[in-house]
């Protein structure tokens, strides 16, 4: 048996590099990039105005001039208009390409127009309304860095380069392998002796937010079915996720089928609760992830150390809990890490955790009313106080 620490280890040692893919624009957000971004021009391109008013000659206002002569409108999108005489302006509006014969806009909330003449309110200073070239990014410069996660705002810097396609890090292919024989498909109506399968969909969406869409099958207790579909499985996807049949059942075929498949056991059972029967290996480029099926300890070893081995896959911080304050006293007896289900709520600058406790690791139900796990550390007395800050893992 392995501690949470060392399972943690060794799962975040066994990440092969996902490679790249190119994918369309539309399709980038929430995958980690692989080529920077580079700005193909100066951002912003030209001058820009920043506000719907008039534009004037720093140099006029300067030298006394409060009155200047309408000598035209100017649109975002039209080539700029000059002023050619003293005391000239144009109307100009937010967007619009700046001549260089001007480097001042004043606001229309700051002037009075009658006629053709606008009349300036307020002080100004040069340069006041102006985006000026180059300001945000210079021809070349890198905007986005390889193995940034993509957020709308990065999709936007993309397009305004004409990023049409982003090379991004490969997503790996999972697919999740429920067993038992009481499991029947969601659209089934159970005999009383089964259950639907609420795993497969539970793990599914969980990778679903970080956007993968995997696959799912499922097998009955039988060890010769069981080691001909992991066999497959290996030939075709990076990570296999097995529910169930990994503790000391009578029909619990799922390690000596791993074994029989070539897949090589890293660790077998770790010092927690729930989860205790997690199995972790791998084979060539495969690895496997065998969870126990109950349907807390399954999610919850899908959280803890599936997608922080996913997140290191990508190039993305594994380290991806926060921290919180327990609420109150809490007794757990036996010396392993407790995964303890929590409400969060905020207190001024602090993240406070309270205790809900439920029917133990096949009540997920429970889990509807909790927005994640506090991470007890084991030790030798059973009381975790009230005040003390442990790990948090969100759902």
């Amino acid at each position: 048996m392995v501690s949470v620490d060392e399972a943690t280890r060794i799962v975040l040692e066994n990440t092969p590099d996902s490679g790249p893919e190119t994918i369309s624009i539309e399709k980038a957000t929430g995958r980690v990039l692989l080529k920077a971004i580079v700005a193909d021009r100066d951002l912003p391109p030209f001058n820009r105005v920043t506000m719907d008013g008039i534009a004037i000659r720093w140099e006029d206002y300067q030298n006394g001039i409060r009155k200047f002569n309408i000598k035209g409108i100017q649109f975002a999108g039209a080539s700029p208009l000059d002023l050619e005489a003293e005391a000239d302006c144009i109307e100009i509006m937010t967007g619009a390409v700046l001549s260089s014969t001007a480097d001042c806009i004043v606001r229309y909330e700051d002037l009075l127009i009658s006629g053709t003449i606008a009349e300036v309110t307020v002080p100004c200073k040069k340069g006041q309304n102006i985006h000026f070239k180059g300001s945000d990014a210079k021809a070349g410069q890198v905007l986005v860095e390889e193995n940034t996660c993509l957020r709308p705002a990065e999709i936007a810097v993309a397009a305004s380069v004409g990023a049409t396609a982003l090379t991004v890090r490969k997503l790996p292919r999972i697919v999740i392998i429920s067993s038992g024989d009481e499991i029947v498909e969601i659209d089934k109506d159970p005999l009383p002796s089964e259950i639907r399968n609420s795993n497969a969909y539970c793990i599914a969406s969980l990778l679903a937010q970080h956007g993968i869409v995997a696959g799912k099958l499922h097998i009955k207790d039988d060890k010769d079915a069981s080691v001909t579909q992991i066999k497959a499985a290996l030939l075709e996807y990076d990570v296999i996720l097995l529910c169930g049949g990994v503790s000391k059942g009578k029909k619990d075929f799922i390690p000596q089928a791993l074994e029989d498949a070539g897949v090589e056991k890293l660790f077998h059972q770790v010092n927690q609760r729930p989860g205790k029967p997690f199995w972790f290996g791998k084979r060539k480029n495969t690895v496997v992830f065998a969870l126990p099926g109950n349907p807390v300890s399954t999610f919850f070893c899908a959280r803890r150390y599936l997608i922080p081995w996913l997140k290191k896959t990508l190039h993305q911080n594994p380290e991806d809990h926060s921290w919180a304050v327990l609420s109150e006293d809490y007794t757990f007896n036996p010396t392993l890490s407790y995964f303890l289900q929590v409400k969060i709520s905020e207190d001024k600058a602090c993240r406070v955790a309270l205790p809900i406790t439920g029917g133990g690791s096949g009540d997920f139900v429970n889990m509807v009313s909790t927005d994640g796990f506090l991470e007890l550390p084991s030790k030798d007395e059973s009381l975790y106080k009230k005040g003390e800050v442990f790990k948090f893992w969100n759902f």
